[in-house]
């Protein structure tokens, strides 16, 4: 009968592997024998069943894992081998064993006719070796009880009066009057001892690390599943359940193998592992990878992961923002625009419109009108806000390198390719923005490109084989009239008419006068904590440029302004006033104006500021402004300092 289950409560807390004995004959006593030599390496327990009623009796230890590795022998081990999930060791009877009982058997009873009992299959050696040793030996195999039965039986019947066997054929024999020598040796039950221990020892060894990786697997969010190489599935966690909506209380290895079997096969047909594929499975996106595992050289199965796309998609966009460099980041808002001229509140109030959507926005004006602070101004108003915000002067690189820089590139994609490949400023915007400044100056084959990023959404890098999607908001601007440079052949039509969709055109300086006081103070108060400029001396900063306030053409705009504002605060900021000619060489711009200002009053004192006018500007001098610009109004209207309203009016004549 079997161990009581409070020996496996017991067994259970041990440290020690835990081995069955199971015998129903006289190899018990040689078990128990042996057992109390190894009680510091193993836990033994008996159980004096065979067959079906050992495999009943042993079910509950099995489940429970208090039993590593079974010991038995002959026909039983074999039964118990075939029909319980943990390893069998076989007492295995060897040539000096069944000699020593030959041995015996002759010394006992000399001259009686043996018969010797085997399991599964006889000896040839023994026939031939029986002769040499002048001994009537008989064989007969056995695979079951009744085959044991049988071979008894017919060795009796053939004149045998001694039986050499397992412990079922001696018991056999003495019920029928003959005499017996029990097979198995007192050694071969250590040998047998011996490999169920280091056995047992390397199964829990192995089952703890399975019951762990089952463990971390169990906790994982993305779905794992393991498959043996004829497919059959060997693990799987609830997240895998999870993310193909399997039903659990139905037959989950034929859901799965329906739901991934595609991949395995594919896996198996190519022998190529997938790689971060997106699949639609049961009407969800998923990034799935099936990979073969290979062991000692040979496949020996698959394991396919499943991953949700919205939360790989959450996660990279976390890392993004986590991760972002500060120069990522735009700084400026909508608001940070100064002034309130009718110009600039139009600007304002299209560029909040356009900032509601994430259409492509053009931003035309002058240099140094402001353009890339509305750009930050529209990002930080969209719904993009605290994603990257990228800024890149498509004029700033030789025309090599703008497309490394945008697209990226791999290792090894030209002479002198970052090592590990390098992602471009597209892909480092996911989610965010870029302003691509100056893109009148982007060379013919780099638009190329920008085109089709702006259809697919997508980039490839230089030297890559696979596309990859990007979600990213575009602003473009520059300083050159498109339009005509698409006439000119410069400039492709069919991206002009991608970018200008949302077109915000900035005023410049000169055509919003109304704004500049405002403007200066507010740069003023900026560079007075910069360069230290006092308070009392603020006022007299503003007043001494006012004339260029209302006469000056501005054709740097605010970023000439801000110079301007930086160079008054250094050289009047201490209060002392040179002689109008230094003041002329250190401000030329008064030189510049349009009109003789009144007298500037420095430290009391009237001060001319400009002593001659400009000539006034004719029709012609704009005819060979504009020739000598290639048509470009703005630039010509810089060059003569007159407003483009100016000019407009001047060509009409």
């Amino acid at each position: 009968m079997s161990t009581p289950l409070s020996i496996q409560s017991q067994f259970l807390n041990q440290g020690r592997p835990g081995i069955a004995l199971v015998s129903i004959s006289r190899l018990t006593t040689l078990c128990e024998t042996v057992a109390p030599r190894y009680t510091e390496r193993a836990k033994f327990f008996s159980v004096r069943e065979g067959y079906g009623a050992a495999v009943a009796a042993l079910q509950a230890y099995v489940e429970a894992g208090s039993v590593d590795v079974v010991l038995a022998a002959g026909s039983n081990g074999a039964y118990l081998r075939d029909n319980l999930s943990v390893p069998v060791v076989m007492v295995k009877v060897n040539g000096f064993d069944v000699l020593s009982a030959i041995t015996q058997a002759i010394t006992l009873w000399p001259g009686a006719s043996i018969g010797l009992v085997l399991h599964e299959t006889v000896s040839k050696e023994l026939t031939d070796l029986s002769a040499w040793l002048n001994v009537a030996l008989k064989q007969r195999a056995y695979r079951s009880i009744d085959e044991v039965h049988v071979a008894v039986e017919t060795l009796a019947a053939q004149g045998c009066t001694v039986i050499i066997g397992p412990g079922m054929a001696c018991d056999l024999a003495q019920q029928a009057g003959l005499h017996s020598v029990f097979l198995y040796s007192l050694g071969a039950v250590e040998e047998a001892f011996e490999r169920s221990i280091e056995l047992a020892r390397v199964s829990r060894q192995k089952e703890s690390k399975r019951v762990r990786l089952n463990t971390i697997v169990a906790h994982l969010r993305d779905g794992v599943a393991a498959f043996d190489d004829a497919g059959q599935l060997e693990a799987v966690n609830p997240a895998m359940l999870d993310l193909l909506g399997l039903d659990r209380a139905h037959d989950l290895p034929s859901q799965l193998a329906k739901a991934v079997g595609p991949l395995l096969r594919e896996t198996l047909d190519t022998g190529a592992p997938i790689d971060e594929r997106i699949e639609q499975i049961d009407g969800r996106a998923l990034i799935v990878n099936c990979v073969p595992i290979v062991e000692h050289g040979v496949r020996s199965g698959s394991v396919v992961t499943v991953q949700d796309a919205l939360v790989a998609q959450r996660i990279d966009r976390s890392l993004r923002t986590s991760q972002r460099p500060k120069h990522l980041v735009a700084r400026h808002r909508l608001d940070d625009l100064t002034g309130a001229s009718p110009a600039l509140e139009r600007v304002r109030r299209l560029a909040r419109a356009g900032a509601a959507h994430d259409a492509t926005v053009l931003l035309s004006g002058e240099s140094g009108t402001g353009k890339e602070l509305v750009a930050q101004g529209v990002h930080n108003a969209s719904r993009r806000r605290g994603n990257p915000f990228v800024a890149f002067n498509c004029a700033a690189l030789p025309e090599g390198l703008i497309e490394s820089e945008l697209f990226g590139h791999e290792e090894g994609a030209f002479t002198g390719a970052r090592r590990g490949g390098k992602p471009g400023l597209f892909e480092i915007a996911h989610t965010g923005t870029i302003f691509l400044d100056e893109i009148g100056e982007m060379p013919a084959a780099s638009q190329s490109r920008l085109l089709r990023v702006l259809q697919e959404r997508e980039v490839m890098k230089l030297g890559s084989g696979r596309a990859t999607p990007i979600d990213v908001r575009v602003i473009a601007a520059t300083h050159r009239d498109l339009h005509a440079l698409v006439e000119q052949g410069v400039f492709r039509a069919d991206l002009y008419f991608r970018l200008n969709l949302l077109q915000i055109e900035l005023p410049p300086l000169r055509e919003r006068r109304s704004d500049i006081p405002e403007l200066a103070q507010h740069l003023l108060a900026r560079s007075a904590t910069q360069y230290g400029l006092p308070a009392a001396a603020a006022k007299r900063v503003l007043e001494f440029l006012k004339p260029l306030f209302e006469q000056y053409a501005w054709p740097g705009n605010v970023r000439e302004l801000e110079n301007l504002i930086a160079r008054a605060a250094i050289y009047l900021g201490d209060g002392a006033s040179g002689a109008w000619q230094t003041l002329r060489d250190v401000f030329p711009e008064f030189g510049r104006m349009h009109a003789a200002p009144a007298a500037v009053v420095s430290n009391g004192n009237a001060v001319n500021a400009v002593t001659s006018l400009p000539a006034a500007v004719s029709r012609d001098d704009v005819q060979r402004a504009l020739e000598q610009h290639g048509g470009n109004r703005a630039a010509a209207s810089r060059a003569l300092g007159i407003g483009r309203t100016t000019l407009w009016r001047l060509m009409k004549k």
